[in-house]
């Protein structure tokens, strides 16, 4: 039983170790970067929410750049398009 606990305070111990040696090499990582300019992080893309339009022949939602502008309104396809709105 003392063995057991004993492996389980030393896993414990490597676990500690570990991270404490992982937070200082970020830090000292980043200080470097800074000190040679380098930016600290890269700009992440940013998201671009679109708008969903009905087609007014089928009444399927697709994205605004997906779909057509024509007479009568949106279509989600050419075929639609030349179909023009349903009545």
């Amino acid at each position: 039983m003392r063995n057991i606990l004993l492996f389980i305070l030393v896993l414990i111990g490597i676990f500690y170790v570990r991270r404490a040696l992982r937070r200082t090499g970020r830090a000292d990582g980043q200080a470097a970067d800074e000190a040679r300019g380098a930016p600290a992080e890269a700009p992440r893309e940013q998201v671009v929410i679109e708008q969903m339009v009905a087609c007014v022949h089928c009444g399927l939602h697709v994205p605004e750049s997906e779909g057509l502008h024509g007479a009568g309104g949106f279509y989600c396809s050419e075929e639609h398009r030349r179909l023009g709105p349903r009545s």
